[in-house]
């Protein structure tokens, strides 16, 4: 659905009754406006949504003779002060979100389509506004489950997740991101779909998203060009059927399974060696020791899955038991990777070692990605302890002013940094232009990424 939302902040240099851009006036302009604000050239205005937002904004102006405005939306305050490129990295990567539109007499106009909570708008001639509001596109329906807890910090948690996925959701798709990366990643879903079934039980946008993905891979491609997203559409289905009972569409996706489980057989030795064409668990690990026994993990889960869907549907296993008899003749060893023990925890169990290297540290060395499964892995033996470590790690994003949760986050980052709704003070760092990595550097950075609200799983199965 859309809403209209009004600033609840503003933030000014110069500019004429700003007071009037919170008056929640009628969205219809008309001849003789009497609240309004007034900007002359060189002005600019800074508008605070007070959350995330998946959409743009929508202007109503009441003078403006081909007015020249930028437009820069940001997930964080510095993000829409930033220019593009740089050393923080600011993008218009996938939606627009840095550019410039004319301001028309008495009109009515939308701009943008992207993910922000802030908006600043340079003018660069005068002009008379009635009203600047949001345009949000967000998924509304009743939730089947809610954290009905008396903790306020994990209630805060659950809100914060639910609002990161239903955001995700509102195309239609399963998005990764509504800044960035507004693709339907298949990997990505595993933890998305975990949340949503949690949430609302079947849903069209998951079966829409991984009918589209297969529809989109003809055998013997592999998803998203990465052979593992083609073991997490394996694991989607499983866990989706387990979690909803939804037989119809299961069935129609049989077919391809047992093609892609053939496809597997070139892929994974008599030795239990692995042949694929590429490896890729998450980016932390990639090129990184503990890739492989990710890789693995990940190839053992799907064979259990794959086993578990064919023996259901009435389908013979032979050869799914035969992979996962040779995956099983190399042992995964991760060394450091606390997203690789929680996948080996659902693939082979935890030795005491393990459990040791994944409650190190407390919540360092996490990840949004793959949260559920460690938090799921630490429960295991020790739930106050996962507890905890959910509570530091997304309670470290929500300290610093998150309201959806972050593509990555490292609870080192919040060292002397400041928080996104705030200018950084002085000798502070900026918590979403100064970190990140890999592909998410600096304002790249993605402050709503669907694959963060795994939480939502462990809070239901576990609290």
């Amino acid at each position: 659905m859309k809403e209209y939302l009004w600033p609840q902040k503003v933030y000014t240099k110069d500019g004429v009754g700003t007071e009037n851009l919170f008056r929640k006036q009628a969205l219809q302009i008309w001849l003789a406006e009497k609240k309004t604000t007034v900007f002359g050239d060189g002005d600019y205005v800074i508008l605070d949504f007070g959350a995330e937002l998946c959409g743009g904004i929508r202007i109503l102006t009441h003078r403006g003779k081909d007015t020249p405005v930028r437009i820069r939306f940001g997930e964080s305050l510095t993000e829409c002060c930033s220019e593009i490129g740089g050393e923080q990295n600011a993008t218009n990567d996938h939606s627009l979100r840095d550019l410039t539109v004319h301001l028309q007499n008495f009109s009515d106009m939308s701009f943008g389509q992207t993910g922000f909570r802030f908006v600043r708008l340079d003018f660069g001639g005068e002009a008379k506004i009635k009203s600047v509001v949001a345009e949000n596109r967000i998924f509304k329906k009743p939730a089947l489950y809610r954290y009905e807890g008396d903790d306020p910090q994990i209630a805060a948690i659950y809100q914060a997740a639910k609002r990161t996925i239903d955001l995700c959701i509102s195309s239609g798709y399963v998005w990764d991101g509504v800044k960035r990366d507004r693709l339907v990643w298949i990997g990505d879903m595993g933890t998305e779909v975990i949340a949503l079934t949690a949430l609302y039980g079947r849903l069209p946008c998951i079966e829409r998203s991984l009918d589209f993905v297969r529809k989109q891979t003809p055998l013997p491609g592999w998803m998203n060009n990465y052979p593992m997203y083609s073991m997490w559409w394996i694991i989607i289905l499983a866990d989706y059927y387990e979690k909803t009972g939804v037989k119809d569409f299961i069935q129609k996706q049989m077919p391809y399974l047992s093609g892609l489980l053939k496809q597997m057989d070139g892929c994974i030795c008599a030795d239990g060696t692995l042949n694929y064409p590429s490896y890729f668990v998450d980016w932390p690990t990639h090129n990184q020791p503990d890739e492989l026994a990710g890789v693995r993990a990940i190839n053992i889960i799907a064979m259990k899955k794959a086993i578990f869907l064919q023996e259901t549907f009435g389908q013979d296993s032979a050869l799914a038991r035969e992979l996962l008899e040779r995956l099983l003749k190399i042992e995964i060893t991760a060394q450091t990777s606390k997203q690789v023990l929680g996948l080996k925890y659902f693939a082979t169990g935890l030795s005491e070692e393990d459990k040791a290297k994944l409650t190190a540290g407390g919540a360092k060395g996490m990840s949004t990605f793959l949260g559920y499964y460690i938090l799921k892995a630490v429960a295991s033996f020790d739930k106050e302890k996962a507890v905890a470590m959910m509570k530091e790690y997304y309670g470290a994003m929500l300290d610093k002013g998150a309201t959806t949760f972050w593509e990555d986050f490292d609870v080192e980052w919040t060292k002397n940094s400041g928080r996104i709704d705030a200018f950084p003070e002085e000798n502070q760092r900026d918590i979403h232009g100064d970190f990140g990595a890999y592909c998410y550097k600096g304002f790249r950075h993605s402050l709503c990424h669907g694959w963060s609200a795994g939480v939502i799983g462990f809070l239901k199965e576990e609290l």
